[in-house]
């Protein structure tokens, strides 16, 4: 039989067809989910060093190296949290002597918190009992309490804080970090998102890369899954060997260097491309990562049993394995909306997460990593300090919980580059309004990425003949909150 060189012009297929027949049985989620997260860090392999997720160097040296994002789905209340108000319980059951602002339901008289605040740490810094866990670890954090946003939606307020705009399609804030910082597991997404239960309001677009390159999205996993064949549908093949899926590849590299040789590159078609390669890999290493029967009984006891505590403990398995950012989901839909029954239903969210939140800083100091990893803290928004009035479709008629509030509410930062023990700025006496040191979601964003070792003006990408950036054209610093 007679060899020849391989010439791509006498396959039959194209390479559209190619790519929609080829069987390979890559692992985890769908194309939308595979778009982000390449890694082409050392692992496996040598790095790619012209690889857009290759490691890079920020603006400036900076302790933080990865983030990871407790996000309190739905808006926690600031004042049954992080923000005391004795006001609201002398003023219980009557309107407020300012009044109230506008909101998206109507409310009315002041609601006191029915959970006890006390001290903590050396900075004495109050926290509620829902908390207590976390709260030992006071001296490590920076509560900022005067957050606000733009409006009381949940929708908008979720793109603005995780895009930065609330209304166009933008990157969000980790394909930013990532497109930055490219990721440290070539084997692993430098993105990830989890999120039980399915995806939350706004789906993707809160993990979506926007007009970046579909490189820097984020892959969503469902942590309600506990299998890891659920957990990550396909990740192992069935039907064919890694070195028997490594030739397949191989033959479509080949194809795909003569289609861009002809074509324009077509960056959604690329992006797929780059997604198989990153599929394939991640059977090397998405067993291990997302195993914790392999963490030590010891350590599973420390964060909890509960499904939030499982996925704050992935988190922190995987930034030990070069993950550059990590968004932990509290559920899908808004579980921390809590129009009626709030005490019931906050006392339960917070016993979900408090342990494992307290864990997961623990487990970062022992492990040497809570230096060089930013955690963040909070939802989109917080809740009025009054009652919320009943409405058609809303609160049932009862008269026990609260409603959205973007005038001031809290998040808190820790970790790499955070000044621990301080509380920065104030709402008023009720929480009603940031009105000390007023910290917008763009100053947020901003501080974020100062921390990451990024001048937040000068990390754009060109777009539609002008440059773009995370935080628009606002945004400062908020440089008490810096070590």
């Amino acid at each position: 039989m007679s060899h020849h060189d391989f010439n791509p012009e006498h396959l039959a297929l194209t390479r559209r067809e190619f790519l929609n027949r080829c069987g390979l049985g890559f692992g985890s989620l769908g194309l939308a989910a595979l778009l982000g997260g390449e890694g082409f860090a050392p692992s496996a392999r040598a790095v790619d060093a012209g690889s857009p997720m290759a490691p890079k160097k920020p603006h400036f040296p900076a302790k933080a190296k990865r983030v990871i994002h407790l996000f309190m789905n739905g808006g926690p209340s600031h004042v049954d949290t992080f923000d005391p108000k004795p006001a609201l319980t002398k003023h219980h059951g009557q309107m407020l002597p300012s009044g109230n602002l506008a909101t998206e339901r109507k409310t009315g008289t002041a609601f006191r918190s029915p959970f006890k605040f006390q001290p903590y740490g050396k900075s004495g810094i109050e926290v509620s009992e829902l908390f207590a866990h976390t709260a030992a670890h006071i001296d490590d954090i920076a509560v900022i309490r005067s957050m606000r946003a733009d409006v009381p939606n949940h929708e908008p307020s979720l793109m603005l804080l995780n895009c930065g705009d609330a209304r166009q399609i933008r990157p969000s804030m980790g394909s930013w970090v990532t497109y930055g910082l490219g990721t440290l597991n070539q084997n692993l997404p430098g993105f990830i998102a989890m999120c039980p239960g399915g995806y939350p309001i706004q789906e993707s677009q809160n993990w979506q890369a926007g007009f970046l390159p579909g490189i820097f999205q984020g892959t969503y996993i469902n942590t309600n899954e506990t299998k890891l064949e659920k957990l990550i549908e396909h990740i192992e093949n069935k039907y064919a060997s890694l070195p028997g899926q490594r030739q397949q590849l191989d033959l479509l590299k080949k194809i795909n260097e003569r289609h861009s040789r002809q074509r324009l590159q077509e960056a959604q078609l690329e992006a797929r491309i780059q997604s198989f390669e990153l599929a394939y890999r991640m059977q090397m290493d998405a067993a291990d990562a997302f195993d914790v029967s392999r963490e030590p009984a010891a350590v599973r006891e420390r964060y909890g049993d509960s499904t939030q505590a499982r996925q704050i403990l992935i988190a922190r398995r995987l930034l030990e394995r070069g993950v550059r950012f990590i968004q932990v989901w509290h559920g899908a839909g808004q579980p921390w909306d809590n129009h009626d029954d709030l005490e019931v239903n906050h006392r339960k969210l917070a016993g979900q997460c408090d342990k494992a939140i307290a864990a997961l800083i623990t487990d970062l100091k022992e492990r040497g990593l809570f230096e060089e990893t930013l955690i963040i803290w909070g939802g989109e928004f917080g809740r009025t300090p009054t009652v919320e009035l009943p409405t058609p479709g809303s609160n049932a008629g009862k008269i026990n919980g609260r409603d959205h509030n973007h005038h001031g509410y809290t998040t808190w930062l820790a970790g790499g580059g955070v000044r621990g023990g301080y509380a920065h700025g104030a709402t008023d006496e009720f929480g009603f309004k940031a009105v000390e040191k007023p910290v917008h979601v763009h100053d947020l964003q901003a501080t974020i990425l100062h921390l990451l070792g990024f001048d937040h003006e000068r990390l754009t990408f060109r777009h539609a003949g002008r440059d773009f950036r995370l935080t628009d054209v606002h945004g400062t610093v908020v440089k008490d909150v810096l070590a």
